[in-house]
């Protein structure tokens, strides 16, 4: 990995499921993905394959409601490399559906810190990287299903996140950043596991043809 690569991707939730298959996609179109997890193990099996394709990355393992530790993260990445080409928001936390009768209160309260909070927070520390990059992009992902029943703590959740995306959006319009929302198919990830666990999973899209159709989406 050379010190100045010429497209650096800055990865939420990299370590399994969506994020992790966008993160090698990317690492195969010649990105250096910084990948963030919270999961050592799923990070250092990331970083493995991506190499082993002739990739770069750089592995953060980081819980993204840490604000601390996400603001020294994009200082770092400023101090090292002075922008962030695209940004690709594939952290989730999920609760077991239930009736918003039945909600816990912690699960509402996690759920409502990472979906939304740690959203905003992020938005705040990376839109300076965005904007210094010669075209900087950014995708956050909607979910259909967020509005069907049992799904209350975590629609609300998606809800206020494609909020803060669609007004990220109009306010960036002029600056030359560019905000997508990408809607992927359901796929075997451990979040819809937790959703449905008796779903046939042979049925679902595979995560790797996922990211590269939602890729090609994108004007990069």
């Amino acid at each position: 990995m050379t010190d100045q690569p010429s497209k650096i991707a800055l990865v939420t939730g990299a370590s399994r499921g969506l994020g992790a298959a966008m993160a090698e996609n990317l690492g195969r179109r010649g990105y250096h993905v910084i990948a963030l997890a919270r999961t050592v193990g799923g990070l250092e099996e990331l970083d493995d394959r991506i190499t082993a394709e002739g990739g770069s990355a750089t592995l953060v393992p980081v819980d993204i409601n840490d604000d601390d530790a996400m603001a020294q993260i994009c200082h770092s990445i400023h101090t090292r490399w002075g922008h962030v080409d695209l940004l690709v928001h594939a952290a989730i936390h999920a609760a077991p559906l239930a009736p918003m009768e039945h909600v816990d209160a912690k699960d509402l309260d996690k759920t409502l810190a990472t979906n939304v909070r740690a959203t905003a927070r992020l938005i705040l520390n990376t839109t300076p990287l965005l904007k210094a990059a010669e075209a900087g992009h950014a995708v956050l992902f909607d979910d259909p299903e967020q509005a069907d029943k049992f799904h209350g703590a975590y629609g609300l959740s998606k809800a206020a996140q494609m909020r803060m995306a669609a007004s990220w959006r109009d306010e960036t319009a002029k600056s030359g950043l560019s905000i997508h929302v990408l809607t992927p198919a359901p796929m075997p990830t451990a979040t819809r596991g937790r959703f449905y666990p008796g779903e046939d999973r042979s049925t679902l899209a595979d995560c790797h043809a996922e990211a590269a159709r939602l890729l090609d989406q994108l004007p990069l």
